[in-house]
């Protein structure tokens, strides 16, 4: 019996219990006591587990996968705790069923899961699982030591090691490691291993890993090529959509881009996230009735979590504002009010609260407290503080200003200031050109800053061409000084750290440089829907002491990896097996 020798469990450790059939729950219960687990938290919903989840680490979590008419699932749950980062690795996640069809336990097998518990089960089949899913974490120990101790090039040397040597749990290994040196910025390392996995065992999240590295270096078109692969094997592979549209947005693909969020979100329909995504991109595209249905559908899902990007918030506000929805700007604010009781210190959230407020006062028709207030966020534009999507919503707010008859002599002034700082790509100037769109001119001229960014760049690399680098660094820095324009600064340090040594005093130019990079300030390399919060589409989260601020030493560690190459047990790699009566639907997880 599994029970005669298993060890005993601490009494510090504790589980949640996520089931809508209380006489499940009690069961459950009752079966976990008999393992030795006396703290015990139970939930009858996905939305109470979630907040448990992001405020407590537990070493167990027993998910039930289906909710009924709640239209919420385990599986949900699971997608967006490990793409906000909440499930450390120290947590073991279980999901319990009555069934598991081969495409369930597929979509669960590219989560952070550790099993698929089988309904009914015994309690030596529960006790066995559960220390089964212990040991592999105790086998992957020492790597995760090393990322604690925020040393990821051991890290990622001992994944790499553990995988060719076939240790325990190599593939397992393999995708932190592989996540580790996408995190070092080694993307053809990261690939290699990406690609080791696949020609050893051909998981969907190697060949998605594939496509990440491609993006992360800079082969956004090569990436689609092999997504679409991807999904032509697998058209439910939900995180295959999330980084394809990724790669469109970042090209300025956004017709595309928008389609590919909607299958995402139709596969996932409670994914916070994934609403989130539809509907910035809906917005954007000026679909006005899909942002406002998704966005707020996003809102009552998720705003008081942790996965919820506020941008979402202001963009339903602009929304609401187009409809002339007096009712929905007013709750939309009522919103923002709670949310700055609780991160008053918080200069981005203040600044989705300021435009969200602006738009009010339009629609109280009280213009001159709206400009006014336009007036002040423009006073920033020059600030190292004012990034991107502050750029993008005053964008939106000086178009809707011009449509509506107000007179704001800077107003052209302004947004031809915001293109020329961040029109860098033609994903960014889209964004942003489709932000501005309410008043088709202020798109105009922010396609316009494109080309102008272009051309200095043109002519300041034929000016070093042509033997004079030292003027084509000056020329640069004096077009980035005036627009704070990044790509203009980081051409003007490739072309001094190229041609520096033909340079007489190149000193003085790398000091106006590093004094120039503090007044810009971070600027986006490539266009992303709200904020980039290390949400890794078919990654493993990887969690450090300083990843999340505020989290213990048990939650800073990473997410479990998702796919549970310890289920096969007799390939000759050395790998456990997952003994007990759901071996058979986890071996399904090997061959999505």
């Amino acid at each position: 019996m599994a029970t005669e020798n298993r060890q005993p469990v601490p009494p510090q450790v504790q589980a949640l219990i996520v089931d809508s059939n209380a006489t499940s729950r009690s069961i459950l219960v009752g079966q976990l006591r008999e393992y030795g687990v006396s703290r015990i938290v139970q939930c009858s919903r996905v939305q109470d587990a979630r907040s448990r989840l992001e405020h407590t680490v537990f070493d167990y979590v027993l998910c039930d996968q289906f909710f009924g008419d709640a239209n919420y699932s385990g599986q949900t749950l699971l997608d967006d705790l490990r793409r906000a980062q909440l499930l450390p690795f120290s947590t073991v996640f279980f999901m319990v069923t009555a069934e598991a069809s081969y495409a369930a336990v597929a979509e669960a097998a590219e989560s952070a899961l550790d099993g698929y518990l089988l309904k009914p089960f015994t309690p030596s089949a529960l006790f066995e699982r559960l220390s089964l899913a212990r040991l592999r974490k105790v086998h992957l120990k020492p790597i995760f030591d090393a990322i604690e101790a925020e040393d990821f090039e051991q890290a990622a040397a001992l994944c790499v090691e553990r995988f060719e040597a076939r240790k325990p749990y190599w593939l397992y290994a393999a995708r932190i490691g592989s996540e580790l040196l996408l995190r070092l910025g080694r993307h053809d390392e990261a690939r290699t291993l990406f690609e080791a996995v696949i020609a050893a065992r051909a998981l969907p999240w190697a060949k998605l890993g594939v496509a990440r590295a491609q993006i992360e270096s800079g082969q956004a078109a090569r990436a689609i090529t092999t997504l679409q692969e991807l999904i032509g094997e697998d058209a439910s592979f939900a995180d295959a959509y999330d980084v394809l549209g990724r790669a469109q947005v970042e090209l300025g693909n956004f017709a595309q881009a928008i389609e590919t969020y909607r299958t995402a979100s139709t596969l996932t329909p409670d994914s916070v996230v994934r609403l989130q995504k539809l509907g910035m991109m809906s917005y954007y595209m000026g679909d006005r009735e899909t942002a406002t249905k998704v966005l707020a559908r996003a809102v009552i899902l998720g705003i008081d979590s942790k996965l919820f990007d506020y941008q979402s918030l202001v963009l339903l506000t602009f929304a609401y504002y187009a409809d002339n929805d007096r009712k929905g700007i007013e709750r939309c604010m009522a919103d923002f009010v709670r949310i700055m009781e609780r991160h008053s210190d918080s200069a981005r959230i203040r600044r989705f609260s300021e435009v969200a407020r602006a738009l009010q006062l339009i629609q109280q028709r009280q213009f001159s407290q709206a400009v006014e207030s336009v007036r002040a966020m423009a006073r920033e534009i020059g600030t190292a503080s004012f990034d991107f999507e502050a750029a993008c919503n005053l964008g939106s707010l000086l178009a809707v200003l011009a449509v509506t008859s107000i007179e704001l002599s800077e107003g052209e002034s302004w947004v031809r200031a915001l293109g020329m700082r961040y029109a860098n790509t033609r994903g960014l100037t889209e964004l942003m050109a489709n932000a501005c769109s309410l008043h088709e001119p202020y798109g105009v001229l922010v396609r316009d800053c494109l080309q102008q960014v272009n051309k200095a760049a043109e002519v300041a690399m034929a000016q070093s061409l042509a033997g004079d680098p030292a003027g084509a660094v000056q020329n640069l820095l004096q077009q980035a000084n005036t627009s704070l324009n990044s790509k203009l600064l980081d051409l003007s340090q490739q072309v001094l750290l190229r041609h520096g040594a033909r340079i007489a005093s190149p000193e003085p130019l790398q000091e106006a440089i590093d004094a120039l990079r503090l007044r810009i300030g971070n600027a986006p390399a490539r266009a992303i829907l709200g904020q980039d919060n290390e949400r890794r589409p078919g990654g493993v989260v990887i969690r450090s002491r300083n990843a999340v601020e505020g989290t213990s030493a048990a939650a800073a560690a990473p997410a479990a990896p998702a796919t549970d190459d310890s289920a096969n047990g007799s390939d000759g790699a050395g790998e456990p097996d997952g003994a007990g009566p759901e071996s058979a639907a986890d071996k399904l997880r090997l061959r999505p």
